[in-house]
């Protein structure tokens, strides 16, 4: 049996034969790929909205009646009205020449004065549409049903706002007299429109005379020749919001 010795020379000498000095391993790439999902779902909502400034949709508000009274709440639902001016046409003096009168603009609980308005939320989900409208149930009568004959009353200058990025209501009625008993449609929603709340106002913050806190945009007219007594008349106006567009109603 033979035995090899190597010396340090030599082992030097096959070290840089082999390039050990400069061995390099390269080790293999790797790439691993796996997808993650994340979910979310809608419900609608049955939280009643709070009314909003008309002037500045983004802020809630809180109305008050002329008298400085608490105004009703609105509906409840994931279609809501929810909230509706009263109208205030104020104390007058007896004239027999045909007057007009401005109504009070709406009040809120801080002092200030804004236009009077409606607002609809629909937070349903569905984008079905809806339709709102407005009606005079009668004459302006007194407490012992004497009538106001031949009075109207009108709004002018509507227009919507909102901070949905929905689209909205194509259907705006910008000025319209009730008559009484007869049904007024207001605002239609189409389906994929109307989305969010949106504010129906009368008129703006121009509208408005800062001295007398009146509004040219809702008045009351009654001919000269009408019998007025000194008394106080008024009349109920019914506010509808039906969850089906006008071109898809079926009388329901």
């Amino acid at each position: 049996m033979k035995t090899f010795k190597l010396t340090t020379a030599s082992v030097l000498l096959l070290g840089t034969t082999l390039g050990i000095g400069s061995l390099t391993v390269q080790a293999d790439e790797i790439t691993q790929v796996h997808d993650t999902q994340a979910f979310v779902t809608f419900k609608a909502s049955t939280e009643p909205v709070n009314p909003v400034n008309p002037l500045d949709p983004d802020e809630d508000v809180t109305p008050v009646n002329p008298d400085d009274s608490p105004t009703d709440g609105g509906t409840n639902g994931p279609l809501s009205l929810d909230y509706a001016s009263n109208l205030d046409f104020g104390e007058n003096v007896i004239s027999t020449q045909d007057k007009t009168y401005q109504a009070k603009a709406q009040k809120l609980s801080d002092g200030s004065y804004v236009p009077n308005y409606a607002q609809v939320t629909d937070n349903r989900g569905t984008l079905k549409g809806w339709k709102l409208s407005i009606k005079q149930n009668a004459q302006l009568k007194t407490a012992e049903s004497e009538s106001l004959t031949g009075a109207a009353i009108s709004f002018n200058n509507a227009e919507l706002a909102s901070i949905s990025a929905s689209t909205a209501p194509g259907t705006v009625t910008s000025s319209f007299t009730l008559t009484p008993g007869v049904e007024e449609t207001l605002l239609v929603a189409g389906e994929g429109e109307g989305a969010g709340t949106w504010v129906y106002r009368f008129g703006t913050d121009a509208n408005i005379d800062s001295s007398k806190k009146t509004t040219d945009s809702v008045t009351l007219s009654v001919p000269g020749s009408t019998e007025k007594l000194a008394k106080s008349y008024s009349a109920s106006l019914t506010w509808t919001l039906k969850n089906v567009p006008e071109n898809e109603e079926t009388g329901a």
